[in-house]
């Protein structure tokens, strides 16, 4: 029996992923607050390896220095930036990029101990190879991303930074369901209900606005049309038609932020309705009818933040905790859509 349990279930596991997971939120939030002080291109190489030291010597600090001032955003944007004024944005990024690497180093070392020890639940691991090509990807991907600053832009590509950002928020919902999977061991059954199919819908809609409110991150398009519900007094942004499909959808600054809108109220108001309709179910545990009720106020404090955050410019606190809510916010929902499909 014991030998069956080990092999259902681990606690350590759990905890071993959800740890993961709260790094992941950190590496989030202090990647936000990067960009947010444009500190992203600071760090014009990529040295997985021997970049977790900052430059040591005077000399080093110039030799970065000279590579930042090569490239477009320095000429464009900062051409008075001091020495001083560097390092500060490069520290940002620095710790951006150290929190990356740990998040790697807090997976895969004891992802090795747990593997050789046998504690890994054998129906995980497709789970686990899931979160593991994930991880991969993501340092990947923000180098690309980077990389399309350092040359002929001042900002990264915005769709670049969506993908960046997707990969690190489709990573922390795997670690999340995997850890409760951990956690709980195999489940009895499967609910035959409609509560798993309406509790994936939610974290799908949670995924896309994210998925958006990078694109709106990635055109300063929260440092366009200030006032709500209106865009400048109108009911439509001006600007919305880029010349083209993708440069409207990726590109445009009035389109990219009313696509946000939209999706944020459709969000709305089907989390609460999710949350009151999970409140008067019979079908439901009390864990789940609360976890409903956790993600429809966390998407209303979220809608709030976000509006609080547009019509104040964008400021780096309001801005970091409109991230920060998204990530609990994703958290809750991927634990309520895997709550309501076990008994």
């Amino acid at each position: 029996m014991t030998s069956f349990l080990r092999s259902d279930r681990s606690r350590a596991v759990a905890i071993w992923l959800l740890v993961t997971a709260a790094l992941v939120v950190a590496m989030v939030v202090v990647g936000g607050l990067t960009r947010l002080t444009g500190s992203g291109l600071s760090i014009t190489q990529w040295k997985p390896v021997s970049g977790v030291l900052p430059p040591l010597s005077a000399g080093d600090w110039q030799a970065e220095f000279a590579r930042y001032r090569a490239i477009p955003q320095f000429q464009f944007v900062n051409p008075d930036m001091t020495l001083a004024q560097f390092r500060f944005i490069y520290f940002w990024e620095w710790s951006h990029r150290l929190l990356a690497r740990l998040v790697g180093t807090v997976f895969l070392l004891p992802l090795i101990w747990f593997a050789v020890r046998r504690e890994i639940p054998r129906r995980l691991w497709g789970q686990m190879g899931a979160v593991i090509v994930l991880l991969g990807l993501e340092p990947i991907v923000g180098w690309w991303m980077v990389a399309s600053g350092l040359a002929n832009r001042v900002y990264v590509a915005p769709e670049r930074l969506m993908l960046h950002l997707g990969i690190a928020f489709a990573l922390l919902g795997a670690l999340v369901w995997t850890a409760l999977d951990a956690l709980a061991g195999q489940a009895r059954q499967t609910l035959p209900s409609p509560w798993g199919g309406r509790a994936l819908w939610i974290v799908g809609l949670i995924y896309l606005q994210i998925l958006l409110g990078a694109l709106v991150a990635g055109n300063q398009a929260g440092l366009v049309y200030n006032d709500w519900p209106l865009f400048a007094g109108h009911l439509l942004p001006g600007d919305y038609a880029g010349p083209g499909l993708w440069a409207t959808l990726a590109h445009s600054q009035g389109a990219v932020q009313l696509h946000h809108r939209l999706v944020a109220y459709l969000l709305t108001i089907a989390a609460v309705l999710m949350g009151a309709s999970a409140w008067r179910s019979p079908y439901l545990a009390a864990t789940s009818r609360s976890l409903a009720l956790a993600v429809a106020g966390l998407v209303l404090v979220q809608a709030s933040l976000g509006i609080a955050t547009l019509m104040a410019r964008a400021p780096i606190g309001l801005a970091g905790a409109h991230q920060f809510v998204a990530a609990l916010t994703l958290c809750l929902a991927v634990a309520f859509a895997w709550r309501v499909r076990r008994v």
